[in-house]
């Protein structure tokens, strides 16, 4: 079973023709909200990749708590230990450019409410034979107290850097698989992304941890007690990348969970993250296993 502690947000999403600079206004087209939050975007991906999940998290006592929560509730995650607060559900509102890239800004609401006690409570079912999968969206003491637990239980953890927050670095060799794009590893490494390999042997070498570095188009690769790996993605024209690394990281934890080998699990994550581009959103476009695994054998 996957255990995912993190954020629940709805998605606002706003389509422009190209992302504007500081100080400028650019006309748009469209405008559309969607369940979204890193947390709730990984355990989604998760349970469409097959796998059992629980869903610990906060959404607010309002309107857009019912949305946020649509998704999962339809597609069976347990949100048996997810809390009710006294603030609003997260928000994240999102520009996207013709060419499926965006900017982002977050304001955590309920998810800023959760806390090392949410894990404690949540986290109590937690055994040797799970995965906890984690982000940086919720308070870090809460996700430290996370990690702490699932080192305690002897349960697999796995760490989404996103967003890169100044105590990851302390927080990152907690966990037993890091997850993290160019950028965010170039930050924990200190390293420019031109020295990404010989940054990613130093960094697992030092923390006897793995360290997974997603790649964009160029797939993912992968360092730690398996070796060097190295996975393609799948080549797509994107709409939308929005949630292709949250989709990547669930995957990622199911296939783990359901025991694939780490390159195995990276290979299937790379072409789930790949397909998650071709539509709008994040949620609604996490692909399904079928489609995934489609893409696999043909």
């Amino acid at each position: 079973m996957i255990t995912v502690f993190g954020s629940t947000n709805l998605d606002q999403v706003g389509t422009v023709t190209r992302l504007p600079k500081p100080g400028e206004t650019v006309a748009g087209g469209t405008f559309s909200m969607a369940p979204g939050g890193k947390g709730a975007n990984q355990a989604l991906a998760a349970r469409r990749a097959g796998a059992e999940v629980l869903h610990v998290s906060a959404v607010g006592d309002d309107a857009f708590a019912g949305m946020a929560l649509e998704l999962l509730e339809k597609g069976g995650v347990d949100l048996s230990q997810l809390r009710k607060a006294q603030a609003a559900t997260g928000i994240a509102m999102i520009f996207v450019d013709a060419d499926g890239e965006n900017v982002i800004a977050v304001l955590p609401g309920a998810n800023g409410t959760v806390s090392a006690a949410d894990a404690d409570t949540g986290l109590a079912r937690l055994s040797a034979n799970d995965t906890l999968l984690v982000q940086q969206e919720v308070p870090q003491a809460a996700t430290r107290r996370a990690l702490e637990i699932a080192r305690e239980k002897g349960a697999r953890s796995v760490l989404n850097t996103a967003p890169f927050l100044e105590d990851t670095f302390e927080l990152a060799p907690l966990a037993d698989i890091v997850v993290a794009n160019e950028t965010e590893f170039s930050l924990l490494s200190g390293r420019p992304i031109e020295e990404l390999d010989a940054a990613m042997a130093e960094w697992a070498d030092k923390t006897g941890k793995t360290i997974v570095v997603t790649l964009g188009p160029d797939g993912a690769r992968a360092n730690g007690p398996e070796g060097v790996i190295s996975v393609a993605a799948h080549k797509v024209t994107p709409v939308d990348t929005v949630g292709a690394g949250d989709t990547f990281c669930g995957y990622l934890a199911a296939a783990l969970d359901a025991g694939f080998s780490l390159k195995d699990a990276m290979a299937r994550a790379a072409v789930a993250g790949s397909l998650a581009c071709l539509k709008a959103g994040a949620q609604p476009a996490i692909p399904t296993k079928a489609d995934v695994e489609a893409i696999l054998v043909a």
